[in-house]
């Protein structure tokens, strides 16, 4: 009996070190059971600390990862030395079944404004995750930063709360945005299965960079015929097959479902510009001239999914070295 308390106090006594070690650091530890609220302030405590280029400030983990596109650093390095102020877009999405939480929205940098995407995960009471992507101007693709930044928030669709019982389990939202991943990778205009059909409702609409990407009002002087990718809704570009240019999307991860408010939040990498020209889905041949420098796009992506089609996405996505790999695991190969 002696033999069994012994051990049974030297395992406790292991056990409260190594908790002791993990949550060690200069403020108090997050409550453990914290909440939509409880992680939302989080982000608004991590972004005070990093304006104020001082770490200290955060409940970190004495073996916190942290990475600027793709990079691994250490906490305070990098962006932590040049943030100048927060911009006014703020989208957060909480996942506080999983303890993530994570940030769209704008920052200020050298007098510029930028975005940035910003994940960070919870164990025991302190943060042991940061992943963050930056857009900065003059980082390639369409992109309107002060448009977003100007707005200060999303649409208000964005925040409603689906009741428990209509709610799509987590493996089924994962599941219908890894399907847009899919589409797009496959590019045929036969759908994710073949069957013809994506998971889009008939007002979707996608915004990248702070750029509308879907639905944009043609220019008046646009010639008749005219095959204008922005001006399609994203049923209309999936089914015509422009996205030949994308020929892999790797690293797929889904480690934040908001699953009170219907949202996915993906990383992945889009691979591209080893080829121009290709023939869409009714026979006409296409090109995208000047396109033709292998490259990669870090894509941040967040779905609002309703009734099991994806109704908004809002990207973040700067260009990187081609085929970039993801430092963090639990990435899937492309399909």
């Amino acid at each position: 009996m002696r033999s069994a308390l012994t051990t049974l106090a030297v395992a406790t006594a292991l056990l409260s070190a190594s908790f002791a070690a993990r949550v060690s650091g200069s403020t108090g530890p997050i409550p453990l059971n914290c909440n939509r609220a409880c992680l939302e302030g989080l982000i608004d405590q991590y972004l005070a600390a990093v304006v104020a280029h001082d770490p200290s400030k955060l409940p970190l983990s004495e073996d916190v990862k942290y990475s600027e596109n793709y990079q691994m650093l250490r906490v305070g390095d990098g962006f932590w030395k040049t943030a100048s102020g927060i911009g006014n877009y703020k989208h957060i999405f909480a996942d506080p079944e999983f303890g993530q939480v994570a940030m769209m929205g704008t920052m200020r940098e050298a007098n510029t404004t930028i975005l940035m995407s910003l994940r960070l995960r919870v164990e025991l009471g302190r943060i042991t995750e940061i992943e963050s992507v930056y857009f900065k101007p003059g980082g390639g693709g369409p992109n309107n930063i002060e448009a977003m930044d100007k707005s200060g928030k999303p649409e208000d669709i964005w925040f409603t709360s689906i009741p428990p019982a209509q709610r799509l389990s987590r493996q089924e939202m994962i599941a219908v945005a890894d399907g847009y991943f899919t589409g797009l990778q496959k590019n045929d205009g036969k759908g994710i299965n073949g069957t013809g059909t994506y998971p889009f409702t008939n007002d979707c609409h996608r915004i990248e960079n702070g750029a509308p990407t879907t639905n944009a009002p043609r220019p008046p002087n646009e010639k008749p015929g005219t095959i204008n990718l922005f001006a399609m809704d994203c049923l209309s570009q999936f089914k015509m097959g422009l996205y030949y240019v994308v020929q892999s999307i790797h690293g797929r991860r889904y480690p934040l479902v908001d699953a009170e408010r219907g949202v996915v939040w993906a990383h992945v990498v889009f691979d591209q510009g080893t080829v121009n020209q290709g023939v869409l889905s009714d026979g006409t041949k296409h090109s995208y001239p000047g396109f033709n420098r292998p490259s990669s796009i870090l894509v941040t992506e967040a779905f609002l999914i309703e009734n099991g089609k994806i109704r908004r996405v809002e990207m973040i996505g700067p260009s990187a070295t081609y085929h970039m790999n993801s430092p963090w695991p639990g990435g899937l190969s492309g399909n």
